[in-house]
């Protein structure tokens, strides 16, 4: 098949471009490497080195839809895979241009790549990234698809209710029903993948069977707290979960992911169809991934010290999570590493590039209030 990726220069997009070719696909894709700039604008840099510019075509999906070049990227795709969105959670709460740059990105840029696909390829597979943020915590259990609704004894089967925790988050809820329009009014075809948590460095399927590395962030603004942990770490200075770290998230390993990707893309919905696919392996608190983050450390004879810092966003210490995820398992999902698998080959490719973390930015700055200051260590 062909694959277009939008959004390949990103951290998923580019080790995913391999693997599909490894696959036997034939893959294109494009980005406007507005991510590069925008952790350069927060303060941060990648800390593996990045690939040359020039490996991956330009193409502004923020571009209105009259004149924009996406069209000619989608001539005769059978998949079109949208990556292209700004990712960060804090980044979208640290004041209004923020927020409304993440909104304009986001849903101006889904909706300017619908209307390219449906006319320029209408019968192609849309896999879209979406995140398991989407959801919320509800305290109810988060199913995978539609839910069964009842109101004075009337019902319905919809789409699972969305509680975003943020202005990045309510952008991709946005996006999950404009997609889901678009199937009905248009006739597409659609796999919205709500994602937990990816984390890794690594990924195969490079010539001469060398591991390839991706981009890997560990700025509070577009490093994931693993990312962070795994940072701090390596830098031997304290892993910092938030608050108490009874927040809880689903989890799974950049190779899985892959994997997911994959067969979503391998085994494609009905013309007309909206599938949702919650793509996590493993649900860990905050509190047990800094100490999965210590015991890996250990593995390389590196003693971390956690130490909580207050929280700067606003959202429950503990609560009560239970999100479905077996469709993916259904359609032949088999996880092929744990935790601690990669998370020691993680700190272990970390080392290396030591010199490259900033330890001083480790720590966020963007509280949920709208406040700009450093958290603070809470007390023992």
């Amino acid at each position: 098949m062909k694959v277009v990726i939008a959004g390949m220069d990103g951290y998923i997009g580019w080790p995913l471009s391999h693997y599909l070719r490894w696959r036997g696909h034939e893959v294109e894709g494009f980005d406007c490497f507005l991510r590069r700039q925008m952790v350069r604008w927060a303060g941060g840099e990648s800390v593996t080195p990045l690939r040359d510019w020039q490996e991956v075509p330009f193409c502004d999906l923020r571009l209105r839809r009259s004149g924009s070049p996406v069209q000619r990227f989608l001539e005769g795709a059978d998949v079109v895979i949208h990556l292209a969105e700004q990712p960060s959670a804090p980044f979208s709460m640290k004041d209004m241009d923020s927020a409304a740059t993440t909104a304009n990105n986001n849903v101006v840029g889904t909706l300017n790549l619908l209307w390219a696909m449906q006319e320029v390829c209408p019968e192609a597979h849309l896999v879209k990234l979406g995140s398991m943020g989407e959801y919320g915590t509800p305290n109810v259990d988060i199913l995978e698809g539609e839910a069964e609704m009842v109101f004075r004894g009337r019902h319905d089967r919809m789409i699972f209710p969305r509680r975003p925790g943020s202005f990045y988050h309510a952008s991709k809820v946005a996006d999950t029903y404009n997609v889901e329009l678009a199937c009905r009014a248009w006739g597409l075809r659609a796999t919205d993948i709500m994602q937990g948590v990816v984390y890794g460095l690594g990924y195969e399927h490079q010539p001469e069977g060398k591991l390839g590395l991706t981009r890997f962030d560990v700025d509070p603004i577009f490093g994931t707290a693993i990312n962070r942990f795994c940072a701090q770490a390596v830098a031997e200075v304290p892993i910092t979960p938030y608050g108490k770290g009874g927040q809880t998230r689903g989890f799974l390993p950049l190779r899985d992911s892959l994997q997911c990707l994959g067969i979503a893309i391998e085994n494609p919905p009905a013309s007309g169809e909206y599938r949702t696919l919650n793509q996590f392996e493993q649900t860990y608190s905050i509190g047990e991934l800094a100490q999965q983050v210590q015991v890996a450390a250990w593995y390389w004879g590196v003693a971390s010290e956690v130490r909580h810092v207050e929280n700067p966003r606003a959202e429950a210490e503990a609560h009560y999570y239970e999100p479905d995820h077996q469709r993916l398992f259904d359609l032949g999902y088999v996880p092929t590493r744990d935790m601690q698998l990669e998370l020691r080959e993680l700190i272990g490719v970390l080392r290396e590039y030591r010199d490259r973390i900033d330890v001083e930015a480790l720590l966020p700055d963007v509280h949920w209030s709208g406040e700009r200051r450093r958290v603070e260590y809470l007390e023992a």
